[in-house]
């Protein structure tokens, strides 16, 4: 399992490595396929991907059926959508009216379909839509930044690196319970280890790799304080997915990264992560 874990992340990394030095469409298209893969993971933990209630009669199921294919279709549909606005379309305002419309479709299927689909599937069909897919976006939308092209390493740093040294630390340190309920491995002193573990990663990245090729003041310090945010952000994401496993009753979201689960499993934290790393990109790395 640890070889095949070890295998899988390194193929990861040289993807990864490779969307984020492209940029461009190349990250666009990669990020697009990893939302539309997290929003099938999310659907389907939340049993909202295709019917799996037993009904008596075979007219239910296949209403229930084309409900729930509906649902999923409205998602994906949305997410391309999106994407291609956030592409092509300089104005970001139109992302707001993608998200408007997005939320009128699913809406508009509860009506249409009234009583066949309940306010709670409607609603969790439009939070994963948001959740995983709409939170993903902010890593290609950080490239674009001024300055975006280094800032997005940022985005893994502060995840990857503090769930490293969060686990290091822990092992070695650790006696006081982070979420005892939800995650008992997890302690104070892992997480504080995480969040320095990617302040210094973050820090000396910068000094030796940003900071000469950025003409602006205090650079390493804003790199440092971005990855030190985004890596308490980072251990908020990775919990919050792990409290709705233990909700749904799941052990991974999938299985398509061997030895991780699925993008959910392995981007469980970046998705929180990306957001912050944007805003603060924008706020302090403008220049």
């Amino acid at each position: 399992m640890f070889k095949t874990r070890l295998i899988s992340g390194a193929v990861l990394t040289i993807i990864l490595t490779g969307m984020l030095v492209f940029g461009g469409y190349v990250l666009s298209g990669m990020t697009l396929l990893l939302s539309l893969i997290a929003y099938r993971e999310l659907m389907k933990t939340c049993k909202l991907s295709g019917y799996t209630k037993k009904q008596p009669e075979n007219e239910g199921v296949s209403n229930a059926l084309f409900c729930f294919s509906a649902m999923e279709l409205i998602g994906y549909i949305g997410i391309i959508g999106y994407y291609l606005i956030m592409v092509f379309v300089d104005d970001r305002i139109y992302l707001l009216v993608a998200l408007f419309g997005v939320l009128m479709a699913f809406m508009a299927l509860y009506v249409l379909t009234f009583p066949k689909l309940n306010s709670r599937q409607i609603m969790m069909s439009f939070f994963n839509f948001i959740y995983g897919p709409i939170m993903l976006t902010f890593i290609y939308m950080t490239r674009c930044l001024p300055n975006g092209e280094y800032a997005v390493w940022m985005i893994f740093i502060s995840s990857w690196i503090c769930d490293t040294a969060a686990y290091c630390v822990g092992m070695l340190i650790g006696k006081h319970k982070l979420a005892p309920i939800l995650s008992p491995k997890k302690s104070i002193e892992g997480a504080v280890g995480g969040v320095v573990g990617s302040a210094l990663v973050g820090g000396l990245v910068s000094y030796f790799v940003f900071a000469p090729r950025i003409e602006m003041e205090n650079v390493t310090l804003w790199f440092t304080i971005i990855a030190a945010v985004g890596a308490i952000i980072s251990q908020i994401g990775d919990l919050a997915a792990s409290g709705i496993k233990r909700n749904e009753e799941i052990k991974d979201y999938g299985k398509l990264i061997p030895g991780h689960g699925g993008v959910m499993d392995r981007f469980d934290s970046v998705i929180f992560t990306a957001p912050i790393i944007y805003f603060l990109t924008y706020l302090l790395l403008r220049g």
